[in-house]
């Protein structure tokens, strides 16, 4: 009895009461991990946006673009998760009196943790920052690809014609000679181009234009323009032929954007997953090169 109680004694003597958690390395890989970041975002988002350019075929695609982006993400949290998970290892102070296996996993364990740090960090102080400078060049990306589409649909404001629909009403009411124009009262019936906005709008909202509405549009647009009602209805086919393709245009558009970001927002996330095992490893591998070094230095005294 005497000495299983030496035992209990002496097995709560050699346990540490500090706690095996050193925050004072963590927070400092930490905040190297979230300068870090820092800086090599804003390289990237300088590197990006000279991959975008306003005029036709001379930038990349959003695809593309999104792809780099979260490409350069992996990049960005595998040089700054490191960097911060191998100072949290090498500054951490020798635990004396453990198994290799705890030391290990301490180790690994504060990586991940300044991991953890660095991100929320990053999240909350850096965040409007960081969503500034990517947002920027996503929104350019999104602009290239899709300004033409908008730029055909989307004519000046009258206070008779809706903005959406006005190229298309211009197209229906243009004269068949020039000439008109100048003859007085040329600028034409406010009433007619409204009434010829709003079929228009009310078709492409149906998907299709009823005969009723387009006999009706050819009188009015035959009556408008000197055209004969077979050709003011052949020009009608082609306004509504144009605005389908400008829409399906804008359709393709709206895809390639969102399947951009689903990729970059699935890529993100495989980033993050990697910062996080890097961060963790490399705060091992400081650990032990710390230890391994003490012990060399020891030997030599």
């Amino acid at each position: 009895m005497q000495n299983e109680y030496t035992t209990a004694e002496v097995g709560t003597q050699v346990e540490s009461s500090k706690s095996a958690v050193s925050w004072g390395p963590i927070i400092a890989g930490a905040f190297a991990a979230s300068t870090i970041t820092f800086i090599l975002m804003l390289l990237g988002s300088g590197l990006g946006l000279t991959m975008v350019s306003p005029w036709s075929n001379e930038g990349a695609s959003v695809t593309t673009f999104a792809v780099s982006t979260a490409i350069w993400l992996i990049i960005v949290q595998w040089l700054a998760s490191g960097a911060g998970g191998y100072l949290t290892g090498r500054l951490r102070t020798k635990w004396v009196g453990i198994h290799t296996d705890e030391t290990f996993f301490r180790d690994t364990a504060h990586g991940f943790m300044s991991w953890a740090v660095a991100t929320l960090v990053t999240v909350m102080v850096l965040g409007s920052a960081l969503t500034s400078v990517i947002g920027t060049g996503i929104q350019t990306a999104s602009t290239v690809a899709s300004g033409a589409v908008m730029g055909a649909t989307a004519g000046t404001d009258t206070e008779s014609t809706s903005g959406a629909t006005s190229y298309f009403v211009d197209s229906l009411f243009r004269p068949n000679d020039p000439a008109r124009l100048a003859a007085p009262g040329a600028e034409g019936d406010a009433a007619a181009a409204a009434q010829a906005s709003r079929i228009l709008a009310s078709s492409a909202a149906a998907g299709e234009m009823t005969p009723e509405d387009k006999t009706y549009l050819a009188q009015l647009v035959a009556a408008r323009t000197g055209l004969s009602e077979a050709d003011a209805t052949a020009r009608i086919d082609a306004v509504i032929a144009q605005a389908e393709a400008a829409k399906t245009q804008a359709m393709e558009a709206a895809d390639t954007a969102r399947a951009a970001a689903a990729t970059f927002a699935l890529v993100a996330a495989l980033s993050m997953i990697i910062g996080a095992f890097i961060a963790s490893a490399a705060a091992a591998l400081g650990g032990k090169q710390r230890d391994d070094e003490e012990t060399v230095y020891l030997s030599q005294r």
